[in-house]
């Protein structure tokens, strides 16, 4: 059967067995020239500068960008670009990661010179180990493929394919070495779900202050009610004459005392409040305190101190504008 007569599943299918094959061969490549890559990562002073041309440079903006955002300080430079001025961007302490299946392209190569005289080394990232980059680099990761997904074995596939896994490899190795953190990841990542969910506290987002909802224990049903309505976060704290917490009250519980004709006028706070009811602190991270909404599938939560004391409130609406649920 030719490709013509395949169906776009299979052709589909082809192309992610071939590139699974070249990932496969590539593990045994990960061998002693690796450990001195990740060495001289490790012992440099600077950055690493990443350089790559076409598909190459696609490939070595994301390692770059990986690199980064898992602690080892990173960036791509295009090198023609670099051949024009580029080049001022990169230091005597850097290292450079320079990407080309072949070994042999003409950008990557005008640069070594003047990189090599300014003592910054070289790591290259190749199929070729035979060729002109391999030859002049301190360290050489070998992610070469017996052939690409492409038929007619042209168009960069499992050639690119192997040298981003083999930044990942890279990138995840140094991560490991450093020790880096899931906090120290949210902190690069500031803006994304990960990062709002490690780095954002109780603290962050509750009400304080008047905008607490918090009632007396000695108040009324309805004096509760008017604390609820006003501060508009579905529930109320009721606390003693040293303003510990001692109960809450919500508008679910409100709405099953009306079921069951309970005198809002007459009825004492303290004979329809929930009692010992689960709470949070302000040091603990938000997205902890969605979990533990969740699993008591409540929507609110009063925030207490160590000596179980209201110092805020917040509920689901508020998780949900951070963005956090």
């Amino acid at each position: 059967m030719n490709d013509e007569e395949m169906s776009f599943e299979q052709l589909g299918r082809e192309t992610l067995e071939i590139e699974a094959q070249a990932l496969k061969a590539l593990v045994k490549h990960v061998d002693q020239s690796f450990h001195r890559s990740c060495e001289l990562i490790l012992q440099t002073k600077g950055r690493v500068v990443i350089v790559g041309m076409g598909k190459s440079g696609h490939i070595g903006g994301k390692i770059a960008a990986t690199l980064a955002s898992t602690g080892t300080p990173a960036f791509f430079v295009h090198p023609g670009e670099a051949s024009h001025g580029d080049l001022g961007m990169i230091m005597p302490e850097d290292l450079m990661l320079a990407i080309s299946n072949s070994g042999e392209t003409d950008e990557v190569l005008i640069i070594l010179p003047i990189i090599k005289r300014m003592g910054v080394k070289l790591i290259a990232l190749t199929g070729n180990r035979d060729s002109t980059l391999a030859r002049q680099a301190d360290a050489v990761l070998y992610c070469g493929v017996e052939k690409e997904a492409c038929p007619l074995d042209l168009a960069p596939t499992a050639s690119t394919t192997a040298a981003l896994a083999m930044g990942d490899a890279l990138a995840v190795a140094l991560l490991k070495h450093r020790r880096f953190t899931r906090e120290q990841f949210a902190r690069a990542h500031p803006a994304g779900s990960l990062g709002r969910r490690l780095l954002l506290y109780v603290r962050d987002i509750m009400h304080t202050g008047a905008d607490v909802p918090v009632v007396n224990e000695t108040a009324t049903l309805r004096e509760a009610l008017l604390e609820m309505t006003s501060k508009r976060l579905g529930m109320t704290a009721i606390v003693d004459a040293n303003d510990k917490l001692v109960g809450i009250l919500t508008d679910g519980d409100l709405r099953r005392l009306l079921q069951k004709n309970v005198d809002v006028y007459s009825a004492k706070v303290t004979d329809v409040m929930i009692r010992n009811p689960k709470v949070t602190h302000e040091n603990r991270l938000a997205a902890e305190t969605i979990e533990l909404m969740r699993s008591q599938n409540i929507n609110g939560l009063i925030v207490v101190d160590e000596q179980h004391r209201v110092v805020g409130a917040l509920n689901m609406l508020d998780l949900l504008r951070r963005r956090i649920v």
